[in-house]
């Protein structure tokens, strides 16, 4: 993605206490997926985000080696899956205590690596509860809204950005959230090796990375090979919602979308849809509209 953008609802779950990432770039990606969006552009699916910058041996080994005992891996696939084009970049920003305290106790409870190796059973980590998958979700604080706002509903979420991991910790366990699992990783080994085949009861892409230069546009998130992935994983009639403030990137949205055999468009027109009011409105989505800056939302059903 390109510069990152703190994801914060203008009505979230209370008691946030996040700070933004400071001088982070991020995204969600295709060619190589991971947690980055839902408003923020946050880092997504690689290794060593959360690490302090710098060209020193102490960075490097801060790239591969866990920041936190028994929390997010640095790089949970390793070297048994290929390296492909990804379409973010890992975030490198301060975690705060809180954060790393909810990093060290709560990840053994609600995170996850992904790993590439084993087939997760969502029935069981979700009680049974129909699941959504979020690709990229910033600091959490619309993650968290929306699991408040839902608890029938489990949102497995996914992300690279260790302080936003750990913010998302702190929300779920201080407003009582047992329907929201952290996810660390790229996305597209999630969804090619440890998803069951129409396992995923939706699909939330909010604000990827927009990859504005035209020889970047191979890293976007929402290209057909993508979609197909997501296709296999979701339900019938299962729907994934895409959001957008970069009006190329969702013209593009719209004409895979709608080429794609597998997806059928809800919005009766052919075009974007209204936002549902399911998704909260975050400050950095205000801002962007005070500045003239026109939301996309797109919604297409599994067919």
């Amino acid at each position: 993605m390109s510069t990152s953008r703190p994801h914060t609802p203008e009505s979230s779950v209370p008691g946030s206490g996040s700070e933004p990432a400071s001088g982070s770039t991020a995204d969600s990606g295709s060619p190589s997926a991971s947690g980055s969006g839902s408003g923020s552009r946050s880092g997504s699916g690689g290794a060593g985000s959360g690490a302090p910058a710098g060209g020193s041996a102490a960075s490097g080994r801060a790239a591969r080696e866990p920041r936190f005992p028994g929390g997010p891996a640095a790089d949970p696939a390793g070297s048994h899956h290929e390296r492909r084009i990804r379409s973010f970049q890992p975030r490198r920003s301060r975690v705060t205590t809180g954060q790393g305290d909810a990093l060290q106790r709560l990840w053994p409870v609600w995170g996850l690596d992904i790993d590439g190796r084993d087939r997760l059973d969502l029935a069981a980590m979700f009680d049974g509860l129909p699941v959504v998958l979020e690709i990229g979700f910033g600091m959490g604080e619309a993650t968290a809204a929306m699991a408040a706002a839902d608890p029938a509903t489990g949102i497995l979420a996914v992300d690279v950005h260790t302080p936003g991991q750990g913010n998302l910790l702190g929300l779920a366990e201080r407003n009582g959230l047992t329907n929201v699992r952290v996810a660390n990783g790229d996305a597209i080994i999630l969804l090619r090796e440890q998803l069951a085949p129409g396992s995923l009861a939706g699909m939330r892409v909010y604000f990827p990375d927009p990859w504005p230069k035209k020889r970047h546009h191979k890293r976007r998130l929402i290209q057909p090979e993508f979609l197909t992935l997501a296709a296999g994983a979701l339900k019938p009639g299962a729907v994934l919602h895409c959001a957008t403030d970069w009006e190329p990137y969702a013209d593009q949205m719209l004409e895979v979308l709608t080429a794609h055999p597998d997806f059928e468009n809800t919005a009766e027109d052919g075009g974007f849809a209204p936002r549902p009011g399911f998704r909260p409105r975050t400050r950095f989505e205000g801002q962007g509209l005070d500045k003239g800056h026109i939301v996309r939302d797109l919604l297409f059903r599994r067919v």
